[in-house]
């Protein structure tokens, strides 16, 4: 049985402003925070307060402002750190999201060293921002990318997963959580097993922040990338984390002012790692507004928010398992996110019934297209929890998801 959240959890729900509201005269159910969370009255606090006090450009520090706006950035990069269990904080570099970092990885890292021949391990399970960099790298330079299959419940292949590392592929790349299934994948176990064989492991961790505890340091992943729009922080804001050893094997990929030391019309030499990796005027707010939300997230506990949504996720799974026409994909979720199909019903016709009765899901192939082609389905519905949902609103959703079933069965 699902235990009611603690007077901590159902207080929290006070801190976002949005979730008040009526969507087509309902209360508002928004159950699509895989796509991407709600941000606390904190961190929108934190970021207005930056922006109308201390905001400046970085580069330089010549000026108050600029040193403040310096402060801000260089707290934010220690909090990251800290936040993921990194080492060193230089191992922490900005971007405007996970699908730029990942991009970045792929190209910087690892693209002016694969050659053709070579092979790249990923999951099918992958999102479309940690598959097609890969699979685009591969095809230009005649490498083989390599895909790793899962079971019926969502399991990771490990035993094909350990043939393949045996056959020296440059790298591996995988999921933390899958953004379909709301499976934990075994990181560290791949990772222990890859690097018996030499390969570097890159690690998506976008479903994973601010769900379920993170020490990229205990992982022992290479890279690990995540977005803070889907951790109660700011869009246009990511973080890559990479081994500290690997950042001389990296190369600028975005180059302009504040990555460099000195030009000349003959040459360029390039400000020691990260800041050659961070060239042009910095996403600051962004940063201010991540770090409010790690200490949001903090203030909670993140073993706190990732078992109420482990057991929201249960409850969910349980309940879609027994519905007449319901296929759920994959095995009993980690986490609160589940994906279903509907017999008959396409997913969009679901979210938009769903709309009408003021509940938010997603639906559609999620970009993860090898994954739904793996289960036999163009698409599916998609609900995910975060840590201001509650049983009651899952029961809503549950209660209209029966309507919907009604309305479109009768069509």
């Amino acid at each position: 049985m699902l235990k009611t959240p603690s007077g901590q959890l159902q207080r929290c729900r006070q801190d976002f402003p949005i979730l008040k509201q009526k969507i087509h005269g309902k209360p508002l159910v928004y159950l699509d925070n895989a796509a991407t969370t709600q941000r606390p009255t904190v961190v929108t606090d934190a970021m207005k307060a930056f922006v109308e006090s201390d905001y400046a450009n970085t580069h330089g520090r010549i000026h108050a402002l600029s040193e403040r706006a310096q402060t801000h950035f260089d707290e934010g990069r220690e909090t990251v750190a800290r936040f993921i269990g990194a080492e060193y904080t230089d191992e922490v570099v900005f971007v405007s999201g996970a699908t730029h970092g990942l991009n970045w990885v792929a190209q910087g890292f690892f693209g002016p060293h694969l050659k053709s021949g070579d092979r790249v391990l990923v999951t099918v399970m992958e999102h479309h921002s940690n598959f097609v960099p890969w699979q685009q790298l591969c095809q230009r330079v005649g490498a083989e990318c390599v895909v790793i299959d899962i079971d019926d419940a969502g399991q990771l292949d490990l035993e094909q997963l350990s043939v393949e590392l045996a056959r020296n592929p440059v790298c591996l790349v995988m999921a933390h959580v899958s953004n379909v299934l709301g499976q934990i994948n075994p990181v560290k176990t791949c990772v222990e097993l890859a690097h018996q064989h030499g390969v570097k492991v890159v690690v998506d961790g976008a479903q994973a922040a601010g769900r379920i505890p993170i020490n990229v340091s205990d992982l022992g992943c290479d890279f690990y990338v995540f977005s803070g729009h889907k951790m109660y922080g700011p869009s246009g804001m990511g973080v890559v984390y990479g081994r500290r050893t690997h950042w001389s094997n990296m190369q600028p990929w975005i180059l302009g002012g504040g990555a460099v030391a000195t030009v000349s019309a003959e040459q360029v030499t390039f400000l020691a790692p990260p800041a050659c990796f961070e060239a042009g005027t910095q996403h600051v707010e962004g940063v201010v507004g991540l770090t409010a939300a790690i200490r949001y997230i903090e203030s909670i506990g993140l073993s706190v928010i990732a078992a109420h949504e482990r057991a929201l996720g249960q409850y969910i799974w349980q309940a879609l398992s027994g519905y007449r026409g319901c296929r759920v994909l994959g095995g009993m979720p980690d986490c609160g996110l589940i994906s279903f199909v509907l017999e008959g019903m396409h997913p969009h016709d679901v979210v938009m019934l769903l709309d009408q009765l003021g509940i938010a899901i997603r639906g559609g192939h999620h970009c993860a297209q090898p994954l739904m082609k793996r289960f036999g389905v163009m698409a599916s519905s998609r609900v995910s929890c975060a840590v201001y949902n509650t049983r009651d609103e899952v029961d809503v959703f549950l209660n209209a998801l029966g309507q919907v079933q009604e309305v479109l069965g009768a069509q």
